[in-house]
């Protein structure tokens, strides 16, 4: 099977359908994640996407914030959600696409959109930072207590709101104490990684030394000329996944699109046995 996965941070489904639309028109994802839709689900513009090339649409919405949505040209047999940390928030959707071959575990596809933490990096003051913690302490429970680990055909994708390497980030120094880059965020994101042995998609095909970044602040007047970015956003597989994603791009250019994100998107090819 083969397919082509995107995420995509997209601030508001609603406002930038459009955007969706270019970015659809333009690179032809097979299956696309999108994160902070920002609307219910009743709100969700189901006729727009399907329209785009999307009849299989999964989507977790809360009304002003968060929320996630699974676009797909694959079919999936059935969608969960998990009201992760009980705070009644949409940040987790997951899809089990159809096509597994005989005897192969299907594919299932975890959206995320994990809290971005506030603007203080303590949890005494900063319930926000708190949450985040939390949230990511959750995760290193729920994929470390997977069973049949060796077989899993697991991916998951989203804006974990967590810049994890040095080279992750504009400046490591002067992040560190940077809500997405301190050092209790980098931590529990590698616990949750090693938890279940999660493959980093993006650094299998941009090696560690190198910046790679897929968000940029609105504040950046010439976001280009600063380049003050960070890697929020992630592609993850399971090890019996790994070398399933044979490509990677992060979209920069549609930062200089009018009205855009202030994430990029991300696509990884698959060929799946």
């Amino acid at each position: 099977m083969r397919f082509r996965l995107a995420t995509w941070n997209i601030n508001s489904v609603r406002l930038r359908a459009d955007l969706i639309e270019r970015f659809v028109r333009e690179h032809r994802p097979d299956i696309l994640c999108l994160q902070e839709i920002k609307c219910e689900e009743h709100q969700f513009p189901f006729q727009k996407l399907e329209a785009m090339g999307f009849p299989h649409i999964a989507v977790a919405g809360q009304k002003g914030y968060h929320g996630v949505a699974t676009l797909s040209r694959i079919p999936f047999a059935r969608s969960q959600r998990r009201d992760i940390c009980g705070r009644g928030q949409a940040r987790h959707l997951a899809v089990t696409l159809d096509g597994a071959a005989p005897g192969q575990k299907p594919i299932v596809l975890h959206n995320f959109y994990v809290p971005a933490g506030g603007d203080v990096p303590d949890p005494a003051v900063n319930d926000k930072f708190q949450h985040k913690l939390a949230f990511l302490d959750a995760l290193t429970g729920w994929f470390g207590g997977h069973r049949t680990k060796a077989k899993n055909r697991l991916i998951l994708t989203g804006d974990l709101n967590v810049a994890p390497l040095p080279t992750d980030v504009w400046s490591h120094k002067q992040l560190l104490k940077v809500v997405s880059h301190t050092p209790p965020e980098t931590e529990r994101l590698e616990q949750a990684r090693a938890a279940h042995d999660w493959i980093d998609v993006m650094r299998r095909h941009v090696p560690a030394e190198e910046k790679l970044f897929t968000w940029w602040s609105y504040r950046n007047r010439d976001w280009r000329a600063s380049n003050r970015g960070r890697r929020l956003d992630h592609i993850w597989t399971t090890p019996a996944l790994d070398g399933a994603a044979v490509s990677m791009t992060v979209l920069e250019e549609t930062r200089d699109w009018p009205r855009t994100s202030d994430h990029v998107p991300v696509i990884a090819d698959f060929d799946v046995d």
